[in-house]
């Protein structure tokens, strides 16, 4: 943890029938603890998402709830094969922009 980064998924669980973010069933989605993670972990000023979906989610389920005024945040383009818009050098480019 020389970094100081930690790697944790928006969502602790849902029904995803395929493999497609698109595919997520929303009523089913129950997003992680982050009000916790965040009380113990007072040093967290940035929360980076691997792509628009689990930003989106943040956003709707997570955020509303959470006190902390000091965030911020970055959408980062998804690593998933199937976002393939975008080159690997290219995604790994802007992901190595934001750990730099």
């Amino acid at each position: 943890m020389d970094r100081g980064i930690a790697l944790w998924d928006v969502l602790a669980s849902s029904v995803r029938p395929g493999s497609m973010d698109a595919d997520i069933q929303n009523k089913t989605a129950v997003a992680n603890d982050f009000s916790s993670f965040l009380s113990d972990h007072e040093a967290v000023e940035l929360i980076c998402f691997n792509g628009q979906k689990a930003a989106q989610m943040f956003t709707r389920m997570v955020q509303p709830g959470l006190d902390n005024k000091r965030l911020l945040f970055a959408s980062l383009p998804s690593t998933s094969p199937a976002y393939a818009s975008m080159s690997y050098v290219d995604k790994l480019a802007e992901w190595r922009s934001i750990i730099d």
